[in-house]
């Protein structure tokens, strides 16, 4: 480990973002009923352009009007390369009250995509006296996001969360796939005769966990679009949890439970987590660094793997 300490990343559950369009304020009510940790209200992709003014207004209603309960809030505004953003971020922060958490930025392809909203959002807060500060959280979508990631995750301390829009990201790559998530027919390896399906979004994750880990940030798998697919939306979560994302998005209702089963600890995990946390402690007074639990080796840096497990369990609130 070196001597520069990895700075710990937002202790908040963040098992689940639930997106929906400001252009829809009916569905407010039950995104705050639901039980995702984060709701993501959206100005982007999912408005269409003669729609975002009236969003906006919508969404500058609901932040206040709503009972949002413990839910981290956030709002996802327009790309920079749009002439939306601006006036999300203005009238979002000089109109809304002090209940809004966080804004997402999408299509974040460098440091400075962070920094000019890091600006305006810090001088909006200093001119009306905003008690909160704003947390921001960032999509990479690009190349140039990918390529710059680590930049990103060390570009404002605002910064909290990192996800990965895999569909924007494909297009930006030259992926030949309209598949958002998941495994993709023609990513194959053949062996003895058999095809076997690999995970082309593997790469990009483990790069945005690297550097979201290195600089304090929570690492958020992005969206899978089949949502008639539990079993690979599961299968999708299950290796973004193995590979040490905190969670998911849900564009659907029903990915909320999928989310949540898949980033919360199961009581098994959590029961062998203390058990070797327990063992550990009696090698401890043996004077040992290590000890066998199960018929497998443990040591300290099992220490470190265990409570991971238990910290996060006891977050969310066992």
């Amino acid at each position: 480990m070196s001597f520069r300490l990895q700075p710990a990343a937002p202790a908040r559950p963040n098992r689940c973002q639930l997106f929906g369009p400001g252009s829809r304020p009916a569905i407010f009510e039950k995104m705050a009923g639901s039980a995702a940790d984060v709701i993501n209200l959206d100005l982007e992709d999912s408005v269409a352009p003669d729609d975002k003014p009236e969003a906006r207004k919508n969404i500058i209603q609901a932040i206040g009007d709503i009972d949002w309960g413990t839910k981290h809030l956030s709002v996802r505004i327009n790309g920079l390369d749009t002439p939306y953003w601006y006036r999300d971020v203005v009238d979002l922060l000089e109109q809304a009250g002090e209940r809004i958490d966080q804004i997402m930025i999408p299509k974040v392809g460098c440091a400075a995509d962070v920094y000019a909203v890091d600006a305006l959002v810090t001088a909006i807060e200093v001119a009306k006296g905003r008690k909160k500060r704003i947390a921001l959280e960032v999509i990479i979508e690009s190349a140039a996001g990918i390529a710059h990631v680590e930049e990103i995750a060390a570009s404002s301390p605002r910064l909290q969360a990192m996800s990965l829009g895999a569909a924007d990201f494909a297009a930006s790559m030259g992926m030949q796939t309209t598949g958002i998530g998941g495994t993709q027919e023609n990513y194959y390896m053949v062996r003895e005769g058999q095809k076997h399906w690999s995970d082309p979004w593997h790469w990009a994750q483990a790069a945005i966990v690297a550097a979201c880990r290195t600089h304090g940030v929570l690492p958020v798998d992005g969206p899978f679009g089949d949502f008639s697919d539990d079993e690979g939306f599961l299968a999708q979560a299950r290796r973004s949890a193995t590979l040490g994302m905190v969670g998911k998005w849900a564009i659907h209702p029903k990915q909320v439970a999928l989310c949540n089963e898949v980033f919360t600890p199961s009581e098994a995990q959590v029961t062998e987590a203390r058990e070797i946390l327990a063992a550990m402690e009696e090698a401890k007074k043996a004077g040992a660094g290590a000890t066998v639990y199960k018929g497998r080796l443990v040591d300290i840096a099992s220490i470190k793997q265990a409570e991971v497990i238990v910290r996060q369990f006891e977050m969310i609130g066992g």
